[in-house]
């Protein structure tokens, strides 16, 4: 849930549960100060009542009007005043209404008296006022869930960009980011802090990147240099006679110490974007050449091989289409079971190669990471091949993803 939404609903319940509290408590004060004035009123009767009586000795006449009735009963005695409310007759209709009695002596005898006002108009405006209050609670809650909208919209609208900035950006592609500047404080605070660490990040990268091309081109002349003395060392008759296990590792060692230098240095050449992929390349006379090389591996394990390729011509590099390739196959060859199966499907649109291994199946983030091993291979390797492939996908513009299905592991190249 976005912050602004749980503002919001948060906001928004709060003010209605405040509102209806407060419309409750002004219905309350406002039917008070209207019975109080109607009950000001009647006591205003009342003491015209005893006014009359005191001056003249006897009751007023009844005079009932629409907006008062009066009413004089004759008691066996003297009673408190009180205040109530009960249906009384206005002409020819009964209305609720409010009412005081209260007894008085008038020519030697005790009366009751009392005195109704109606309620209708009362209730009426109260009514009327209360629909008007609901209405502006209803105004002011929609403008000010409208108004809170645009304007937080508005003052969001820094960290938003600084998160879609961090969202896109990539540090192995040098991408460039703006951070959008704004009037507040903590915001540009937030932006400059990205910035910096940024900035950082892209600086240890690239220092990363100089440093893993220049060790790189250092090692090719001291790795040459090795290769070739072990390989005239083997040469010797002596020594090959009571050394050659020895050498043997070593030369492999240093084999294998010449696969990983060249795969660095073609991730760094990828990264640094030394290539251009402007020539058209056919894919399906690579893959075709690939199988023709790896033919005698092929054969030692028995694998079959069922293929539907198309004649298809990508924007590419034939260089880094060779490798894609080249590692693709290589992978789903060294880590097949004797026996196993490998189909390869080449068309317009994508390239996908699956085959059987007897490997578990493997996760889409794992299996194109830099030097990760499934620790059941029993094959040598540096890990990187897989990731070479992925890197060599994004370079060209290429979507690269992995799938386990039913015993059998599938790459699909989508061009």
């Amino acid at each position: 849930m976005k912050l602004f939404t749980k503002y919001n609903r948060i906001n928004v319940a709060v003010t209605i549960v405040i509102f209806l509290l407060g419309s409750c408590l002004f219905y309350l004060l406002v039917h008070y100060i209207f019975l109080h004035q109607l009950d000001e009123a009647l006591k205003t009767e009342q003491q015209e009542v005893l006014a009359f009586e005191q001056k003249h000795g006897k009751l007023p006449e009844v005079i009932n009007t629409p907006d008062e009735n009066t009413v004089y009963d004759r008691v066996s005695r003297p009673f408190n005043e009180y205040y109530c409310n009960r249906f009384v007759k206005y002409e020819k209709e009964k209305e609720w209404s409010r009412q005081i009695v209260f007894s008085v002596f008038a020519n030697g005898m005790n009366y009751k008296v009392t005195v109704s006002k109606p309620l209708e108009e009362t209730e009426d405006l109260l009514q009327v006022i209360i629909v008007v209050t609901v209405l502006l609670i209803a105004l002011i809650l929609g403008s000010a869930y409208f108004i809170n909208r645009a304007v937080l919209n508005r003052l969001w609208r820094p960290f938003y960009n600084a998160l879609d900035v961090l969202r896109r950006f990539k540090l192995d592609q040098k991408s460039k980011f703006t951070l959008e500047q704004s009037n507040i404080e903590e915001f540009d605070q937030l932006n400059n802090d990205i910035r910096g660490a940024l900035q950082r990040v892209q600086a240890d990268f690239e220092s990363l990147n100089q440093f893993t091309a220049y060790a790189a081109h250092e090692m090719q002349t001291p790795l040459a240099v090795i290769r070739a003395r072990l390989e005239l060392l083997l040469q010797d008759e002596t020594v090959f006679r009571n050394h050659t296990v020895q050498i043997t590792s070593v030369l492999q060692a240093v084999r294998k110490l010449t696969k990983l230098h060249q795969s660095l240095l073609l991730l760094n050449k990828i990264e640094n974007e030394q290539f251009t992929f402007t020539e058209k390349v056919r894919i399906d006379k690579i893959i075709n050449h690939k199988l023709s090389e790896l033919e005698d591996l092929i054969n030692a394990k028995e694998i079959s091989i069922e293929k539907q390729i198309q004649p298809v011509a990508v924007n590419f590099h034939v260089y880094l289409a060779d490798i894609l390739v080249g590692n693709l196959l290589n992978n789903a060859i060294r880590y097949n079971v004797k026996g196993g199966f490998i189909n390869i499907q080449l068309n317009e649109n994508e390239l996908v190669v699956s085959n059987t291994s007897y490997l578990n199946a493997m996760t889409n983030e794992r299996v194109f990471q830099r030097f990760f091993r499934s620790p059941e291979a029993k094959e040598e390797g540096n890990g990187l091949g897989l990731a070479i492939v992925k890197r060599i996908c994004e370079a060209a513009g290429f979507t690269i993803t992995y799938t386990y299905i039913k015993g059998m592991h599938f790459f699909w190249i989508a061009f």
